[in-house]
């Protein structure tokens, strides 16, 4: 989808090397996917799901407000994820 491919690509312009799983492309069925996300947040989680460092960081919106309002790089560099 256009909003997952926004995601990559601003992950991979910070210099990220995102774990990208396809729902359309895995063995992995979106409902099963979609349960895991709700046991995680505790309401229904938008697709593109980020996590970073292991923990749900949210949907798209969560991410590009990560990115503008500063707090995306440090979270990535805590995770491990970024090393600049």
């Amino acid at each position: 989808c256009c909003m997952c491919h926004v995601a990559k690509r601003l992950l991979f312009s910070l210099g990220v090397g995102p774990t990208v799983v396809e729902l359309d492309s895995d063995s992995i069925s979106a409902a099963d996917i979609q349960a895991v996300l709700y046991h995680l947040s505790g309401k229904q989680q938008s697709l593109p799901a980020i996590f970073v460092g292991g923990k749900l960081l949210g949907g798209i919106e969560s991410l590009m407000a990560s990115h503008i309002n500063g707090s995306l790089v440090p979270l990535l560099k805590q995770a491990g994820a970024l090393w600049l």
